[in-house]
């Protein structure tokens, strides 16, 4: 079977296998009812999708077997879910990768809320490197060092990490805005799930939210057909060929990076970061509290 991958630039972003029309665009734009975007590149997507999931059912993992996270959680960029999108009830709650320059009129309004998934990029460009070597509907890279510098330039489906994230961070005030990290979702599953619950102002008891915890580990995800993205067509996703949820750990980039990549990618970043007051952790080891 040959697959054919095609990536479909409109106003200058990279959207991959869907071909957005402009009403499309504009749909989402001038979207204003209530609902929660997530905004995830290569930060665990499947991560935050079961744990908003589970903050709905107040944890009853059973509640949620008849679905799929994507369909629970759908994509608004993908054109078909817009039926589902337009349809469900409000607050809608769904992901997505799309640049500030295609945010929804509503949530300027403060109409909705944005919760903002940051990971250090060095290990979203080693976790990025190997979605595309099993998506099918994405260009397989040529190896490491050339995925490499596509990443930097900003080639990839998603374009440049570093824009993504400056320009959503930079217009934070203007939403209700929450922004939290893989590295903490690593550290204490626990208080993050804490805090997006009190953003979403849901009430779980102390045993709700141990539910929605334990079953958003990685091991339990992993083991979950309506979690992992197994059931994801093959001729979207080659499950021979690798998984979504792969790891789970911080700074998997050291067993990827020369010595000269790690250093030309700190220049970068140094560049490109200079005026924004974020930071990440970058090594498992840094984790641990003093």
């Amino acid at each position: 079977v040959v697959y054919i991958y095609i990536y479909i630039v409109f106003e200058g972003f990279y959207f991959g296998i869907q071909h957005p029309t402009t009403s499309y665009v504009q749909f989402i734009r001038e979207f204003v009812n209530m609902f929660l975007l997530v905004l995830i590149i290569f930060a665990g997507t499947i991560w935050l999708q079961q744990i908003l999931s589970l903050i709905e059912v107040k944890g009853d993992v059973t509640a949620s077997n008849e679905q799929l996270n994507s369909e629970r959680v759908p994509w608004i960029e993908l054109l078909d879910s817009r039926k589902q999108f337009v349809s469900a009830p409000s607050p809608r709650i769904c992901v997505s990768h799309l640049p500030y320059k295609f945010m929804p009129l509503g949530l300027k309004q403060k109409k909705g809320k944005v919760i903002y998934v940051a990971r250090n990029p060095k290990d979203v460009l080693v976790s990025y490197f190997h979605f595309h070597k099993y998506a099918n509907m994405l260009e397989t890279p040529k190896d490491f060092d050339t995925f490499f510098e596509k990443f930097l330039e900003g080639n990839v489906f998603g374009n440049c990490w570093f824009e993504h994230v400056k320009s959503w961070c930079s217009h934070k005030d203007e939403m209700n805005f929450l922004y939290i990290t893989y590295e903490e979702m690593i550290k204490d599953l626990r208080s993050v799930v804490e805090k997006i619950t009190s953003f979403l102002a849901r009430n779980l008891t102390s045993q709700q939210l141990n539910d929605v915890v334990e079953h958003s580990t990685f091991k339990n995800m992993k083991n979950n057909p309506q979690a992992n993205y197994q059931q994801i067509p093959v001729i979207l996703l080659n499950h021979q060929l690798g998984s979504f949820l792969r790891k789970g750990t911080v700074g998997d980039w050291k067993n990827y990076f020369t010595v000269a990549q790690n250093e030309r990618f700190d220049k970068v970043y140094q560049q490109k970061m200079k005026d924004v007051s974020l930071s990440f952790i970058w090594d498992m080891n840094d984790l641990i509290s003093p």
